[in-house]
């Protein structure tokens, strides 16, 4: 082969063999993330030749929403939570990866992130049980970090309370991201529901109607359609919900209280309708009744694949 010409710069990227490695790179060189992310294998287009996307989920600590099957620290152990993402990851059919800079960065450092697809998470500031919930400001990735980083997407937040003055905020900031968002050529993936406060609680409207009014308010966003998807809940009558909008949709996973098999069951009939083009799932995969991660991960694979 020909010798490289004298300028060409060789990018190394930084690789931890463990969690101890990764605090000691963060602390005596910070800028190895930034050759990581530069040096990063992605992949030649967003959609697999088969045209549908398995992602895993990993962005609800950082509002604060630790709670999973019913155990309310169930992701408070760092260490193990990426435990269980390289697990997931690793898995034959897995696409990539939805989440907040801190463990993306982390996946990024221990190599998890090759050839994978990565959807940045924007908006985190209206944390779990607070009493400014619905104030879902942009805290986490802005634009301009999702394309330094070279990210395939990235994913909002779009609670809507008819209710809270506050919201209209909100879809001015996400329309804004989203135009710029689509002007670098990345996705903008959106995820909507009509909100409100019950009993001081935040609680989303997952009826057929208020997830159907959700899409129609979402997918007016931005100067630009052209690199909006969806993230939508599986609910009853998901035909109807999905004559809602030609956006190319991917179906969220939640925290389910149905047995494994008939969330199974609810996913695999959404993934029959021809809009629908994967899953977004996270704690339901992550942290399966029976612990078992890879199994559960297989199963969802099957049903998008």
């Amino acid at each position: 082969m020909p010798e490289a010409a004298a300028d060409t710069v060789v990018l190394q990227a930084p690789r931890c063999a463990g969690y101890p490695e990764i605090t000691e790179l963060r602390s005596r060189d910070p800028h190895a993330i930034g050759r990581a992310l530069a040096a990063r294998r992605r992949r030649p287009s967003f959609l697999p030749a088969d045209g549908r996307l398995m992602l895993i989920a990993a962005d609800h600590p950082a509002r604060g929403a630790l709670a999973a099957q019913g155990r309310p620290t169930a992701m408070a152990s760092r260490t193990e939570m990426l435990d269980r993402l390289r697990t997931a990851l690793a898995r034959p059919g897995v696409d990539g990866l939805l989440a907040t800079a801190d463990i993306a960065e982390d996946l990024l450092l221990l190599g998890a992130l090759e050839d994978k697809v990565v959807v940045a998470s924007m908006n985190r500031g209206g944390l779990a049980g607070s009493a400014f919930e619905l104030d879902d400001r942009m805290t986490g990735y802005d634009v301009a970090g999702v394309v330094e980083a070279r990210f395939d997407a990235a994913k909002m937040l779009n609670r809507i309370d008819l209710d809270d003055p506050g919201t209209v905020a909100m879809l001015e900031t996400s329309g804004r991201a989203i135009t710029e968002l689509a002007r670098a050529g990345v996705v903008a993936m959106l995820e909507p529901f009509m909100s409100r406060r019950v009993d001081g609680a935040v609680v989303n409207d997952l009826s057929p109607d208020g997830v159907i009014k959700s899409v129609h308010i979402a997918q007016g966003l931005g100067a630009t359609s052209a690199f909006t998807w969806l993230k939508l809940p599986v609910v009853a009558e998901m035909e109807r919900v999905m004559d809602a909008t030609t956006l190319p949709t991917l179906l969220l996973g939640g925290d389910p209280t149905d047995s494994p098999e008939e969330t199974y069951d609810s996913w695999s009939a959404a993934l029959a309708l021809p809009a629908v083009r994967g899953l977004v799932v996270g704690r339901t995969l992550l942290y399966p009744p029976d612990d078992d991660v890879a199994a559960a991960v297989d199963t969802a694979v099957s049903l998008v694949h």
